[in-house]
Formats: C-alpha cells, structure tokens, sequence
C-alpha cells in the first residue's frame, strides 16, 4: 500500500491534487466565501460540502475511472472541500466584520478580528 493510496484511489498525486484540490477545493473555497457573504452561519458551510465533495468523487470516476461509491475516498474529498470551504468563509466573515464594523473591530490577523480597545485610543477626546 502507497501513501498516496490513503488520499486517492488513482495512482497519481497530481490527479488527486488537480481534481480535488485546485477544482473542487476552489468550488468549496468560492462556495465558503459566498456563505459568508449573504451573513449565514458557520455550520452552513458543512452542509454545503456534503454534495460538493460527492461532485468531486463524481469527477474522479468519470474522467479517470475512480471509485464512485466509496465511503473512504468520500471523506477525503469532503475533507478538503470542508477546510477551503472554511477558509474562505473565514477570510471573508473577517473583512466584513472589520470593514462593516470598523468602529468596534479591529483584525487581529487573517483569520480573526477583535474589539477596539476605546480606552486605549489616545486621539479620543475624554469627557468630564
């Protein structure tokens, strides 16, 4: 048994890579961004990869005879649709949240945003 046995039941990286990575990882990556850009939760972007990732055993068995109906190679593909479907609902629920709110966000770095410090501002005017 291969490594490359474990991720894809075709005997080449590259066909694992090009299918599920680069076409369906984008889809799912696409797909996350949008999620979050019409404001619906997290969990949404785990229902969504579900048909997505079975579209992707679809393209391994009909462009280069995969198996179609196996659970294992399933989950992969899952997998990977699910962590760049993540990503780009992450990447984009922070740019909205610090653009939309940036009176009360700030990024805390690409994956995350947190509160303004107010009191900590030295340009805001003190009253009293």
């Amino acid at each position: 048994m291969q490594a490359t046995d474990l991720i894809s039941d075709e005997q080449s990286l590259g066909v694992f890579l090009l299918v599920s990575v680069l076409i369906g990882g984008g889809a799912a990556f696409l797909a996350g961004r949008t999620i979050a850009a019409t404001w619906r939760p997290w969990w949404h972007v785990a229902l969504y990869m579900a048909p997505l990732g079975l579209a992707v055993r679809f393209l391994h068995y009909a462009l280069f005879d995969g198996r179609f109906l196996s659970l294992h190679y399933y989950l992969v593909d899952y997998a990977v649709c699910l962590a760049l479907g993540w990503l780009g609902f992450r990447l984009r629920r922070v740019g909205q949240m610090v653009s939309r709110y940036s009176w009360i966000n700030e990024r805390a770095g690409p994956l995350r945003w947190r509160r303004r410090d107010t009191a900590a501002s030295p340009d805001t005017p003190k009253s009293g």
